[in-house]
This record gives C-alpha cells, sequence and structure tokens, in this order.
C-alpha cells in the first residue's frame, strides 16, 4: 500500500471548544508515544477522514507537523454515528528501529471445497493475530487460505499461518483459527437422535481485546 501522510497542526484548543474546530471542518486529535510526550493537534476534517477510512488497525500513516513526521498507528477513531463522521482521533508514534506488538486482522481467502461439496459451515475462532515486528514490517492484513478446508473437521490452527521471519506471532500455535464444521440441521438431527431431543446450536464469537489508546482531557468533558 502506498504511503499515507496525514497533515497536522498543533492546536492549543482543548476541552469543549473543539466544537467549535469541528464546525470549522477541523478534526482534534492527540499524538502520544513511548518517546513522545502528549501533542494536541488539528486535522482537515474531509482529507483524514478520506485516508483513515481506507486503512486499518495495523496500517502505518505519517503524521507531518511543523516540518516533523511522525510514523505512527492509529490507536482510536472516537465517531458521531448519528452524524456518520469522526469526532476524535489518537495516534500512537513509533519508533521505526523498535519492534511493536499489534493486533493484525484475519482476512479469509480462496474457496473451501468442504463448503462446496460438503455443504460444511465455517467457524471462525479467531478475527485477529497478536504479532511482533519492526513498524515497517507490520502487515495491513493477514490472508488465511481457505481452499485447504476440504472435508468437515479440516482446520486452520495458529501454526498453520505463514509469514515472513520478520514477523512473530505471540498466539498459542495449536489455537484454532477457523474450522470446518457439519452443517447445522445435521449436526441437530445427530444430536435428537443421540438424546431424543433437538439441541439448539449457538456459535459463540471470541472475545475479542481492543487496545485503547490514551485518552486526552477533551474526551471526558465532551461527555459532560
Amino acid at each position: 500500500m502506498e504511503k499515507v501522510v496525514i497533515q497536522a497542526e498543533k492546536r492549543d484548543v482543548v476541552g469543549k471548544q473543539v466544537k467549535a474546530l469541528r464546525r470549522a471542518g477541523k478534526l482534534p486529535g492527540v499524538i502520544y508515544g513511548r518517546h513522545t510526550e502528549p501533542i494536541n493537534v488539528s486535522l482537515d476534517a474531509h482529507a483524514a477522514s478520506l485516508a483513515l477510512g481506507r486503512i486499518t488497525s495495523s496500517s502505518l500513516v505519517t503524521i507531518q507537523l511543523d516540518g516533523a513526521e511522525y510514523p505512527a498507528l492509529v490507536r482510536e477513531k472516537q465517531r458521531d454515528f448519528i452524524k456518520n463522521r469522526l469526532v476524535h482521533v489518537d495516534f500512537l508514534a513509533v519508533s521505526l528501529d523498535e519492534k511493536l506488538r499489534a493486533t493484525v486482522s484475519i482476512h479469509s481467502v480462496g474457496l473451501s471445497l468442504a463448503v462446496k461439496d460438503y455443504g460444511a459451515v465455517l467457524v471462525h475462532n479467531l478475527d485477529y493475530l497478536n504479532v511482533e515486528c519492526l513498524p515497517a514490517d507490520l502487515p495491513e492484513r493477514i490472508e488465511v487460505d481457505i481452499s485447504v478446508l476440504a472435508r468437515i473437521g479440516d482446520g486452520i490452527r495458529v501454526k498453520d499461518i505463514q509469514l515472513s521471519d520478520k514477523i512473530r506471532l505471540l498466539d498459542d500455535a495449536e489455537t484454532m483459527i477457523v474450522v470446518a464444521t457439519m452443517p447445522k440441521v445435521e449436526e441437530e438431527a445427530a444430536v435428537a437422535g443421540a438424546e431424543g431431543a433437538v439441541a439448539a446450536v449457538s456459535p459463540t464469537e471470541p472475545e475479542l481485546s481492543v487496545e485503547r489508546g490514551k485518552k486526552e482531557e477533551e474526551a471526558s468533558e465532551e461527555k459532560k
């Protein structure tokens, strides 16, 4: 993906006064990091929304501020869902020379023959994988080829994922990512035959741990 650059300006306006910034077409934000003191910034709302809308949580962006560049990850995007617009964004400044840990979304590709030929149902146990690498090596997404799922019972575990040797997977190698299971109707019929009753099967979605960015003071004041 091409380099994403976002122009920013320092801002002194905080708290409830940021409403005036938003009316002027500005998007308030903050940059912080291990080696960076929090910097309150404002962005062009339209340009920033376009740029942020085409990246993932593991995409590296460059914030240009007062002649300096800050490589960063988007740690939180606060949105007004009624007006369908961003109201605040947190950027985590990173060092290109230091490894970091991040969550990367999983994207399924290919066609499962278990689904095509046997009507299997794919149960996804993980939606994200945890990785450690340098910021420049951080993938935007991890593709999982489900075409290897040829029969019911076939599954893909963390250990089956092949990534660059520059990226280390942190999840347990035996954790199942996706598995081809028996169609629900047949499964319920099998349970009914064994126990004399139909069991209601309700797939449970895994809890996802979302790393939250550091909140600046204005976020809490605006809710008052």
